[in-house]
């Protein structure tokens, strides 16, 4: 069984690097963070959830996302590989910051090496 719990030292690095990134198009306030434990994924270190317009008109609020670290392989990182995964966590929120989800093709090794590169890290 899942567990999950608010991780407010993730919300912290996120604010961090969207700002030191001026990722201004991401609502941080709207990004909610959680550290899981007990999930049997093998590969997954992080996800990205968003709140879809259909579930946005349902509840009749406006779009917010979840980040969701998997404690068990993402807590065994190095400093360095954490930045990585939020980097690449955070390029899954599109520009609209409408609920929508930007793919693999752009939220890709790649553009994760550059803008952690931007960051002088």
């Amino acid at each position: 069984m899942i567990n999950y719990k608010e991780a407010p030292d993730i919300k912290e690095n996120l604010q961090k690097i969207a700002q030191a990134l001026q990722l201004n198009h991401i609502k941080l306030d709207d990004v909610h963070c959680f550290r899981s434990h007990g999930s049997g994924s093998r590969s997954t270190i992080a996800r990205c959830y968003a709140l879809g317009k259909l579930w946005q008109q349902a509840l009749n609020t406006k779009a917010h996302y979840a980040i969701e670290v998997l404690s068990e392989r993402f807590d065994k990182l190095s400093d360095e590989e954490k930045t990585k995964v939020l980097i690449h966590e955070l390029l899954h929120i599109p520009k609209s910051f409408g609920g929508g989800f930007r793919h693999h093709d752009y939220a890709c090794r790649r553009n994760v090496e550059l803008l952690y590169r931007r960051l002088g890290q």
